[in-house]
């Protein structure tokens, strides 16, 4: 159960409970991604390759100054709350055959 940001305050930025899981669960994959990728480039061996500098430039960064959860679904969800995240109605992605 969440209980910051409120479900119902999520729910005036996202008009059905399924496009907010998609939403925050997308958001979250970003945002563990971004976190892996930053570790990586912090730890990286200097000798080896930027892929991970490269990456990291690439990923979409952290949106908020603070968060109250250091969980990465839950930092999705307060994006969400602050409007940060929305969906985008007018993207349509590849569907493979």
């Amino acid at each position: 159960m969440i209980l910051f940001p409120s479900v119902d305050e999520l729910l005036k930025r996202v008009d059905s409970r399924y496009s907010l899981i998609m939403l925050a669960s997308k958001r979250a994959h970003e945002i563990d991604k971004y976190r892996a990728d930053k570790w990586r480039a912090e730890n990286a061996d200097q000798s080896k390759d930027n892929y991970a500098a490269e990456a990291l430039a690439q990923d979409h960064p952290l949106l908020l100054d603070h968060y109250y959860s250091t969980k990465s679904v839950g930092m999705a969800l307060e994006e969400i709350e602050a409007g940060k995240v929305t969906i985008d109605t007018d993207h349509t992605e590849d569907l493979q055959d």
